[in-house]
């Protein structure tokens, strides 16, 4: 006499379990493929806007430097030539609070 063999059939809690598994062992490659990539194109602004803001403050110094070279007291004295007004020490009058 055979023993008959009882086949348990999977409950539904467990199929859910086994298809979720399947799921996110298919999803993960592309999502950790995909993060991946948004971050590669995160750091390419990055660096892009650290190129823009080195080339900015490059300007702004050189803006500075001829800033100050233009408010120089050698230029302003030459300005002033150009204008016809002259240095008298005499005429500075000093006013006290």
């Amino acid at each position: 006499m055979k023993k008959k063999v009882k086949v348990r059939k999977p409950s539904k809690f467990s199929k859910l379990v086994h298809i979720v598994a399947i799921i996110m062992l298919v999803l993960t490659p592309f999502v950790v493929i995909g993060t991946k990539a948004l971050i590669s194109n995160i750091n390419f602004e990055v660096e892009e806007l650290k190129n823009k803001v080195s080339k900015q403050e490059k300007t702004n110094e050189s803006l500075n430097m001829k800033i100050n070279e233009l408010a120089s007291l050698e230029n302003i004295q030459e300005v002033a030539k150009e204008y016809g007004l002259e240095y008298n020490n005499d005429n500075i009058k000093i006013v006290m609070k």
